[in-house]
């Protein structure tokens, strides 16, 4: 089952040649059935994941609504009511014709104002987020990597280092997906978009640093080492630009 608006995987497919074989990992990482009784509450969870997170952009269409009740594993009126209450809250839009669906809208509303972490569940998000993606890196480097593969990183990278301020966090966060499903191992890719949805919703909470931004460019200097086959260098680097986020995190919410 393959949903062609499900995410940039499948946009990299069509325009740069990217291995269609990787959409089975984003759809493990999102489109994966949901195992608690708070149906609607996780349903809305979970689709406000895949827009914040950037698997379907701004001004695309989600998949059909059979197939995500199917794969999130609700009926269609849950599945309905939490698209209906995301369309009340800014995130989605219906359109109707031979074109027709359920679109998100192409400017997202501002992140709600949260309380501040506290020290311990910023310690917990930020050491939870480094063992997660030093991981993927050293994985994703100790891999042999497709032709489509490979395209897709640098197309990713390329996409991160363009980005206009107001697009960063969701293209840089796609980045990082990214070399997350190239590690080979769809938990992982997971609980890496769980934990970048916890640290985003913190970085909302600071102001963006521009000389920050540039040096978190350079440090997808990870993307390299990956494509160079080099685990160590990989991990490295990784954990370089990781620790540069979260000084500013800690400088500013502890």
């Amino acid at each position: 089952l393959r949903d062609p608006a499900l995410s940039a995987m499948a946009d990299a497919a069509q325009h740069d040649g990217t291995a269609g074989e990787l959409d089975s990992l984003a759809e493990t990482a999102v489109l994966r059935p949901l195992r608690t009784g708070n149906a609607f509450e996780d349903t809305v969870e979970r689709l406000l994941q895949m827009i914040r997170l950037g698997i379907v952009a701004p001004g695309e269409a989600l998949p059909a609504e059979r197939d995500l009740a199917a794969r999130f594993e609700v009926s269609r009126d849950t599945l309905r009511e939490a698209i209906r209450s995301l369309a009340d809250a800014g995130y989605l839009v219906s359109k109707r014709g031979r074109y027709g669906g359920t679109f998100v809208v192409d400017a997202l509303p501002p992140a709600a104002d949260a309380a501040p972490p506290t020290p311990a569940e910023l310690d917990d998000a930020l050491g939870l987020r480094e063992i997660i993606e030093v991981g993927a890196a050293r994985a994703a480097a100790s891999r042999t990597l497709t032709t489509k593969e490979r395209a897709l990183l640098r197309t990713r990278l390329r996409e991160s280092a363009a980005a206009e301020l107001d697009d960063h966090r969701r293209l840089d966060s796609r980045l990082h997906i990214t070399i997350g499903e190239l590690s080979g191992l769809p938990s992982l890719v997971g609980l890496l978009a769980e934990n970048r949805m916890r640290v985003n919703g913190y970085l909302d909470g600071i102001p963006f640093l521009i000389p920050n931004l540039e040096h978190s460019n350079r440090q997808h200097e990870v993307v390299a080492a990956i494509l160079a086959g080099d685990p160590d260098a990989a991990g490295a680097a990784m954990t370089e630009h990781l620790r540069g986020t979260a000084a500013l995190l800690r400088g500013f919410l502890s």
